[in-house]
């Protein structure tokens, strides 16, 4: 096979961002040519083209030898691809790797086929120059025609190179858009989200400070008027004791005054100089009896509600039941689970069961038997306590907390959260909201209808609040003197109710 390449043969590729020497396409060989061109093959190689290559030029291949099918058709030849030896070979986009000086003539002329392998097939000692598709191999024409690959898909070796060559041209030019627009992401989208980012930051940042700031500024200055509002208070309760100290204080000395001016009457004078003083005396007594009881006045009391602040109370309320983590072995005890309601496996779901779904309950003294109420699992009695409860799915519950002296048998207002002294529970019913305490009820205007529910309570305040977190508003706010033990309180009458974690 001739090594020269023609300057038509070769073609120019230009990867991402470097320059790529030209690369020659592939030298057809001579036998290959002589296929394409009959007649010339015998002159140049000195000997008559194979029955492959005959084959390929438009005659019917066939085993060496086989006289009487030499000239007719043979149905199971591979088709003839004659017409497109010059457009696979010189027409397609086609790609030849560059070899040493001298390697790629010695191999051509030592194996005279177009392949260039040098290797050639096992079972017939023939040219490698098909491709068998079905086994992925190289064969020649005799394993097309007659071997084992008779009834396979297979193509030329010289199509098959120039359809691979296409395809890693095809290759390298989408890799090179992809390059391209990787270096274009880079170079101009990443900085832009780079900025973008540092600019959100700092924003964001700012944002932040100037927020917080504004919040302790507005803290500040409520806590500022608040210990004003102490103050005032202390000093208003303390000018009203002292009054009153001075004005009993001469109220006493009058009161003993008179009271010795009649003990010397009693001692000193005889009968009838008591008789003749007895209007002096009436007036004396008169006069000492005049002075009233000294009784309790409200004016000496310290009002606490002088450090009521909605801003304080909502900020107090959000960090205690948003910002700090509920006790997470806040269950429901089960002891006390009404025989209406249903006790998940995890003891923090209840659910109000249907009269077909409900089961005798064991007995205990602890359970509530008529109204669909439980207590929680702990009781308190100092400090301050949250827990959050989702009430989303449930149009009729009631939350809160109550004393382990509640009455759990029966069905009178004794045992029914929210009618008794024992109880102080927030109550839903289809839309409507209040606070119930010892049978008197609070009616509660609500603009939203809360999915959570927060209750806190401080039991040295003696305050009980119900918050939705949601909003961070206070749904309701309740003050009393809390001297027992208080447990969580709930009661479910339709859907369910969790307690939550944060």
């Amino acid at each position: 096979m001739s090594s020269d390449l023609n300057d038509s043969d070769l073609i120019p590729v230009s990867l991402h961002g470097n320059d790529v020497e030209l690369l020659a396409a592939a030298a057809v060989s001579d036998e290959e040519k002589s296929a394409c061109h009959p007649g010339e093959g015998e002159s140049q190689a000195g000997e008559k083209a194979p029955a492959a290559v005959a084959a390929a030029a438009g005659g019917a291949l066939h085993a060496p030898g086989d006289d009487k099918t030499r000239g007719k058709p043979d149905r199971n030849q591979p088709p003839d691809r004659s017409a497109d030896c010059s457009s696979d070979v010189n027409g397609d986009r086609s790609i030849a790797l560059p070899q040493k000086d001298g390697a790629q003539n010695s191999d051509k002329e030592d194996t005279g086929s177009g392949s260039g392998s040098g290797d050639r097939c096992a079972d017939h000692e023939s040219e490698l120059d098909w491709f068998c598709s079905t086994e992925d191999r190289l064969i020649c024409s005799r394993c097309v025609v007659t071997g084992t690959c008779k009834s396979h898909t297979v193509t030329p070796v010289l199509k098959k190179a120039a359809d691979m060559r296409n395809k890693l041209v095809d290759a390298c030019e989408k890799l090179q858009l992809k390059a391209a627009g990787v270096e274009r992401f880079v170079a101009e989208t990443l900085p832009v989200k780079k900025q973008a980012a540092l600019a959100g930051a700092a924003e964001a940042r700012e944002t932040l400070v100037q927020r917080f700031n504004l919040i302790r500024e507005a803290c500040e200055s409520e806590e500022q008027r608040l210990l004003e509002a102490v103050l005032e208070e202390e000093e208003r309760t303390q000018q009203a004791i002292l009054t009153q100290q001075a004005h009993w204080a001469e109220s006493l000395k009058h009161i003993s005054t008179a009271r010795g001016h009649l003990v010397r009457v009693l001692t000193e004078r005889d009968d009838l100089q008591l008789v003749n003083s007895t209007k002096e005396i009436l007036e004396r007594v008169e006069d000492a009896h005049s002075i009233l009881e000294p009784q309790d006045s409200r004016k000496m009391n310290f009002n606490s509600s002088c450090v009521q602040s909605p801003l304080l109370l909502g900020m107090w309320a959000t960090a205690a039941l948003v910002c700090r983590a509920a006790p997470a072995d806040l269950t429901f005890n089960d002891r006390t689970v009404s025989p209406l309601l249903g006790l998940s496996e995890d003891g923090r779901t209840l659910r109000f069961l249907p009269k077909r779904a409900r089961q005798p309950c064991e007995y205990s003294p602890e359970r509530f038997d008529r109204w669909p109420n439980a207590l929680a699992g702990r009781s308190f009695s100092t400090g301050t306590h949250s827990w959050l409860v989702g009430v989303k799915g449930s149009s009729a519950f009631k939350l809160g907390v109550s004393s382990g002296r509640i009455e759990r048998k029966g069905q009178g207002s004794e045992a029914r959260l929210g009618y008794n002294p024992h109880s102080w529970v927030l109550s839903h019913y289809e839309g409507d909201y209040s606070f119930s305490h010892a049978g008197r009820h609070h009616s509660l205007s609500l603009l939203r209808r809360p999915a959570t529910v927060g209750v806190l309570l401080d039991c040295q305040a003696g305050q009980l609040l119900f918050f939705d977190p949601e909003s961070c508003s206070v749904l309701y706010s309740h003050h009393a003197s809390f001297t027992e033990q208080l447990y969580p309180a709930f009661a479910v009458a339709d859907s369910s109710i969790t307690l939550l974690s944060h």
